[in-house]
């Protein structure tokens, strides 16, 4: 696993947000009527999680229709087929050879695990719908892209990077604290901080029976009556950086997660959602590239060559010895440590 990006604090902080082949640019506001989901999509390989079997609702519900609770109701109302005969029950495990239909048409084949970043703004929660009418983190996004579900939850005050991912089995191993991904936040909080709020903090602490793991913090600024901290934590526990601070008598009034692990808020507006190329996600959970799969060539006496190089040696009347190609050194006309910054 590569090492997080470091950077420096503040919500927008240059040179985090991931640049290059495979990222396009945000979404803004409403969806304008293009296709922006074949626009979001990269052009990278595609990845499987796992070819293991697992229960059906499972793969309903990476397949795109539906929950893994709706699912389950589903199989309950006789929705559902397994191999030709009705499903009677949600509790049995099916693999690639199983043949699924749901409302008389077959299961469609689920799409690769995705990624994308959201800056969250303030006053939305991390919810598909809410009781009380108020305005969820879905609402804004483009119409066109698949069934997203968020990686974790930020409060309804709080704002900054929420991940969201198409894939259920990607989202539970981003969220499992053995994954051990650091959180990252900017927050201003009421009150005199000193260090005996930060002792405090990388000590750990028991609130009402619930103990918080130690939390790294270190203060950026200091005015009268306000400051902003930088905090890390690992748990990520309901409201535990409002419950903390309140608890040392320091009231948050902003909470920016600026980063998740290896991937940073950057400086996507409020309300932007940006896709991550398939290749990060890849390298950061060790997933198998089952698009590329270049021919295995064989050496002449027969060995496979697993890395789809021409074997090397001799193929003919040439000795290999000698590289074919005579220009060994910098091209006329450029600098020798041009041509090696270009190698590196």
């Amino acid at each position: 696993m590569t090492k997080p990006n470091r950077q420096k604090p503040g919500a927008n902080a240059k040179g985090s947000s991931f640049k290059g082949k495979g990222v396009n640019r945000p979404y803004k506001g409403k969806p304008s009527g293009r296709n922006t989901q074949q626009e979001s999509k990269p052009a990278v390989e595609t990845i499987e999680l796992s070819d293991k079997k697992e229960r059906i609702a499972k793969v309903i519900a990476r397949a795109g229709l539906c929950s893994r609770r709706d699912a389950e109701r589903w199989i309950a109302e006789g929705r559902v087929k397994l191999d030709g005969k009705v499903l009677e029950t949600p509790a049995i495990v099916v693999g690639p050879d199983n043949v699924i239909e749901v409302n008389g048409e077959p299961l469609p084949q689920p799409e690769r695990p995705r990624l994308w970043k959201y800056h969250k703004p303030k006053g939305q929660i991390t919810a598909a719908r809410d009781p009380e009418g108020r305005a969820t983190v879905f609402d804004n996004l483009p119409k066109d892209l698949p069934r997203l579900q968020p990686v974790g939850r930020l409060d309804y005050n709080s704002e900054g990077l929420l991940l969201f991912t198409n894939d259920g089995g990607l989202k539970r191993k981003m969220e499992l604290p053995a994954t051990g991904w650091t959180r990252r936040y900017r927050v201003r909080v009421h009150g005199q901080v000193d260090e005996r709020h930060i002792k405090t903090l990388a000590e750990g602490i028991t609130i009402d029976g619930v103990h918080y793991a130690p939390i790294e913090a270190s203060i950026s600024h200091q005015a009268k009556t306000n400051a902003w901290m930088l905090m890390s934590l690992k748990e990520g526990k309901n409201r535990e950086i409002r419950r903390v601070c309140e608890h040392l008598g320091l009231i948050v009034n902003r909470l920016i997660r600026i980063s998740y692990g290896p991937f940073q808020l950057g400086e996507i507006e409020p309300g932007d959602i940006v896709e991550l190329p398939a290749k990060l996600i890849r390298d950061q959970f060790g997933l198998e590239n089952k698009a590329k799969n270049p021919e295995k060539q064989k050496d002449p006496n027969g060995k496979q060559n697993r890395s789809g190089k021409k074997p090397q040696g001799r193929t003919g009347g040439k000795p290999s010895g000698r590289s074919a190609n005579k220009k060994t050194g910098p091209t006329r006309g450029k600098s020798a440590s041009s041509s090696r910054n270009k190698r590196s």
